[in-house]
């Protein structure tokens, strides 16, 4: 057989209550709180705790080491990273080389948006395209490339 086909799957996630998923999407080893929805075409791997009362629009990707609080927003096409490409090439299988992820509580992230690994505070709104590549300490709106604080 020249090629490997491997079907889009939901395996070993453990859902709340009143959770919807709209296949395809694929999620494995992941947590998904109660009252949250997942769209198509979305992708959350091992590990990724979702918090309560969310929203992960399609075209998403949520890596491993990544954490959402409750009541948070991730618009369409949002990408999460966590190698940053730190010895100037993929970091491969050696995930020691990986970074964590952590979204506070009411956050709303736009579309298309990038996410390195950082820490982004509670009620925070992240513009659509934007690229976060530093902690986020403050409350309030976020916008560019990298991001930086707007308003209150």
């Amino acid at each position: 057989m020249p090629y490997a086909l491997r079907l889009i799957a939901i395996k070993d996630v453990t859902f709340g209550e009143n959770v919807t998923v709209i296949q395809p999407a694929n999620l494995y080893g992941c947590s998904i709180g109660s009252n949250s929805f997942v769209g198509p075409f979305t992708e959350v791997q091992k590990g990724v705790v979702i918090g309560e009362r969310c929203r992960v629009q399609s075209h998403s990707f949520i890596c491993e080491l990544v954490s959402i609080g409750n009541d948070c927003f991730i618009g369409h096409g949002v990408m999460f990273v966590n190698d940053l490409f730190s010895e100037g090439k993929p970091a491969g299988g050696n995930k020691d080389l990986w970074k964590e992820t952590h979204i506070g509580n009411n956050v709303s992230i736009g579309s298309n948006a990038t996410i390195l690994p950082v820490t982004i505070c509670d009620n925070v709104v992240i513009g659509a395209g934007s690229v976060v590549t530093k902690d986020i300490k403050k409350p309030g709106i976020y916008a560019g490339n990298p991001a930086s604080f707007l308003r209150a």
